[in-house]
């Protein structure tokens, strides 16, 4: 069969999409990651339920293919071709029974704790044992994503993860490595470690916190020319990591910690288990540390009962932190989570404006930021090329939601290959650069 997977969300869902790409592929089917593509026998939605937004978006692409469905099948009505649609993930596990009623046209509805049930029932068999052990990645070959661990043990008020994907299940630290290896042998440059909260990992399986050990193994073992670290958490922060990073090369010089608010009162309603004091003294650490880190944070306004004077201590904590990247979020209210309680007070209109008010400080500091960088040389990993320009990254981003150099197509580049870049321009959200001789 043909086979497509559209992947809505998370990098995490990319990497369930990749592992139910590979358990097809290797049954000798032809698998596709491409959201325009439309003459495929089968199409499998991977579905998002993070926040309104998010969910929106997995109902249109539904909608979407339901009629691509239809259209198919009316075009091949004589041959007997039919196509088959399914839809797994996110969405599906908290909204199950109202879909199915909405869109009978969907043929399969699968959650998040239904990964062999996929795969056995669309390959008509009982092959799949292990969900992880097979993977087709979507990414471009010099990066990929590893996935440590399923669930998240935290109880942040206003997230519905814990409610979807369960409780924090850490993988073993050598089964890691080795599909870490697995990925640079297949030609990833770029390993990028993820889970719901990658700062949580092996409290459950050793009884400790081991980031710190596992990013160690990837370092000297993976093979990785780098390693880069999302999704980390504040609360109880694993200080070996950052030692760790701190000592190897090849460990990406960036920490992704969404830190959603700096007021007290707030971050106790979040239910984030750290004060205002705690995230200014962690923040602190990790730059006496890591002198050259750069530091990627999310952050939610509009939460229930933000004063305008909680808002604008947010905006000076911005103005004072002076983050390298940041992503700025509407509270969107969740079903069934502890935040549902407290209402949803604060209009959308009111909300846009902060969100508009916050990024326009952190785009401010973003430009004096890369302005910085102008006139010196930085080792660069080419992405991709776009219309005249190659566009690559440093190691202080990372691919699809922070910043980009370009550099002019005029001569000839390796997509996936490192080059030393002298910045010449510099804007809020691109660097622009041209190859060291």
């Amino acid at each position: 069969m043909r086979i497509n997977i559209i992947t809505l969300g998370c990098s995490k869902n990319t990497v369930d999409s990749e592992n139910i790409g590979g358990h097809l592929a290797n049954a000798n089917h032809q698998v596709f990651y491409d959201r325009q593509l439309n003459d495929c026998d089968l199409v499998v939605v991977n579905t998002c339920g993070f926040i309104g937004d998010a969910k929106e978006e997995s109902v249109n692409e539904l909608l979407n293919q339901i009629k691509h469905k239809q259209n198919f099948n009316r075009r091949h009505s004589r041959d007997g071709r039919k196509r088959t649609l399914v839809a797994v993930g996110c969405l599906v596990e908290r909204y199950r029974n109202e879909l199915s009623a909405e869109m009978p046209e969907v043929d399969g509805w699968y959650g998040v704790h239904q990964w062999e049930a996929v795969v056995n029932d669309l390959l008509k068999s009982k092959s799949c044992i292990n969900f992880a052990e097979k993977r087709q990645t979507s990414t471009p070959k010099h990066y990929a994503y590893l996935k440590i661990a399923e669930g998240c043990n935290r109880a942040c008020s206003y997230c519905a993860i814990p409610l979807i994907r369960g409780k924090h299940i850490s993988r073993p630290i050598d089964e890691l490595v080795s599909e870490a290896q697995a990925l640079v042998s297949q030609g990833a440059k770029e390993i990028i470690v993820i889970a719901q909260d990658t700062t949580y990992y092996g409290l459950d399986l050793y009884g400790k916190r081991c980031l710190g050990e596992l990013l160690e193994r990837l370092a000297t073992e993976s093979g990785a020319s780098w390693i880069r670290l999302h999704y980390t958490y504040p609360t109880s922060f694993p200080i070996d990591a950052i030692e760790v990073i701190s000592k190897y090369d090849n460990i990406c010089n960036y920490i992704d910690i969404p830190l959603q608010h700096i007021n007290s009162r707030i971050l106790s309603s979040m239910q984030r288990g750290i004060d205002r004091q705690g995230t200014l003294d962690l923040l602190d650490k990790f730059r006496l540390m890591l002198p050259n880190v750069s530091i990627r944070t999310t952050l939610i306004v509009g939460y229930p009962g933000e004063t305008e004077q909680e808002f604008e201590e947010l905006k000076e904590f911005v103005s004072q932190a002076r983050f390298d990247r940041m992503g700025c979020f509407a509270y969107s209210p969740e079903e069934g989570t502890p935040a549902e309680q407290l209402g949803d007070p604060i209009s959308e209109e009111e909300k846009d404006r902060r969100v508009s008010e916050l990024m326009a400080i952190q785009e401010r500091i973003s430009l004096v930021k890369n302005e910085e960088r102008v006139g010196k040389n930085f080792r660069v990993l080419i992405d991709r090329i776009d219309a005249d320009y190659y566009v690559g990254r440093t190691e202080y981003d990372s691919p699809e939601v922070d910043d980009e150099v370009l550099i002019a197509a005029s001569c000839p580049l390796t997509i996936g290959e490192f080059y030393t870049i002298h910045i010449t321009q510099a804007f809020e959200n691109d660097l622009y650069g041209e190859v060291v001789e």
